[in-house]
């Protein structure tokens, strides 16, 4: 600075234009120089420290990890009985007077599900049985004139015409005694139709019988799923076919929820040509809960067991998903994280395998990834005191 009693003496020596000039001039010097506080401050700023720069988190950290996966294909499908047997009347014109089972009955091979009125069909059999008793003693009494017949051939007593009449005769009433058993035989079995069988075991899963209705030869009046068994039939696209291989182990889901275990029994010979899939054929394996819980056109979702093989894996936390993709943020040597867009892919359990993106050598932000931004300073701790320190961060922070 410039001493005042300078200035005042230069103030009567010199034109007062120029003296304005110099008061300008000082005024712009003392302006441009900083000054002694403000030097301080700026060397402060230098030489303070980046390290004391406040960590945005604290998190937890851990390295992918090789891990065994089972290899898997999700079909969707529905579930249906394996096989439907058709039970229909064969006593035709017959009144039904009996109806012994209803659906969802369980029933076993030669069951008697239905009777039928029988009282025609025993006049018929007594009728038939009494032709039987007279086509007898007509076969009786020819059969004794035919021996009688054969005895005199060599004696000429009678011609070989009358011979012929009485042998013919016997061979006719001997048919007619078979004509008249084959009706007794019919009738028999018009009898024993007169009680509708299971044809097979199973379960009742439609019932059009009704007591008193006369019902026509052929006729349905019950519809059974043979066995019992259920089919899950899966629709898997054409290009995944020749990964599938008959005996593979399924899971399945069911609408309910209900967990089912099935095994491929075969896979369709055809594709259909508007959505390119074909239908896979699982049998549900015998479990009383699952198959009681899962009816025939219940929907599904299942998958089919591939095979096994390695995969990195990491803690499903680790993982965030923004914008429609999938991020993991690594820990840098400085502290901060960066944001690493991966690709993933089978789910086991609470890991998730990441095909692409990261190396097993990483170390990825696990507990706290969600709530960090590209380029954020955290501070790694183990994974039960990350809860705690957020905690304590977030109160500081208010």
């Amino acid at each position: 600075m410039i001493p005042l009693h300078l200035i005042r003496q230069f103030q009567h020596q010199l034109p007062r234009p120029a003296i304005a000039s110099l008061a300008m001039l000082l005024l712009l010097v003392v302006w441009l120089l900083p000054t002694q506080s403000s030097k301080a401050n700026h060397r402060v700023a230098i030489n303070k420290p980046a390290s004391t720069a406040k960590a945005a988190l604290t998190v937890s950290t851990a390295r992918p990890q090789l891990t065994r996966l089972t290899q898997t294909l999700a079909a969707n499908g529905d579930i249906a009985a394996w096989q439907e047997a058709s039970i229909g009347s064969e006593a035709n014109g017959l009144r039904l007077t009996e109806v012994l089972v209803n659906v969802g009955d369980v029933v076993r091979v030669g069951q008697t599900l239905a009777r039928f009125s029988d009282e025609t069909v025993q006049a018929d059999l007594a009728q038939a049985n009494a032709a039987l008793l007279e086509a007898q003693a007509t076969l009786a009494e020819a059969s004794s004139t035919a021996e009688r017949a054969r005895s005199l051939v060599n004696t000429g007593a009678i011609s070989t015409q009358q011979i012929n009449q009485f042998l013919t005769a016997e061979q006719t009433a001997r048919a007619r005694v078979a004509a008249t058993e084959a009706a007794v035989s019919a009738q028999k079995l018009r009898l024993k139709f007169t009680q509708l069988v299971a044809p097979d075991s199973g379960v009742i899963s439609a019932r059009s019988a009704t007591v008193g209705a006369v019902v026509a030869n052929g006729n349905e009046l019950f519809r059974m799923i043979r066995k019992g068994r259920l089919e899950w039939r899966a629709e898997v696209m054409a290009s995944e076919l020749s990964r599938i291989r008959v005996g593979s182990s399924v899971k399945l889901v069911a609408a309910n929820g209900t967990r089912l275990n099935g095994k491929v029994r075969i896979i369709g010979p055809t594709v259909n040509p508007q959505n390119r899939s074909a239908l896979v054929y699982v049998d549900l394996l015998s479990d009383a809960s699952g198959e009681a819980a899962a009816k025939p056109g219940m929907f599904a979702r299942g998958e089919f067991t591939l095979g096994s093989g390695n995969g990195v894996t990491l803690p499903q936390q680790a993982v965030v998903v923004r914008d429609g993709f999938s991020y993991v943020f690594q820990i840098k040597p400085d502290g901060r994280v960066a944001q690493t867009k991966v690709k993933t892919g089978r789910y086991l359990q609470d890991q998730v395998e990441i095909t692409e993106g990261i190396s097993l050598q990483d170390e990825i932000v696990v507990a706290g990834a969600g709530f960090l931004n590209d380029g954020d300073l955290v501070r790694v701790t183990r994974s039960n005191a990350v809860a705690r320190d957020n905690k304590r961060d977030t109160k500081d922070a208010q």
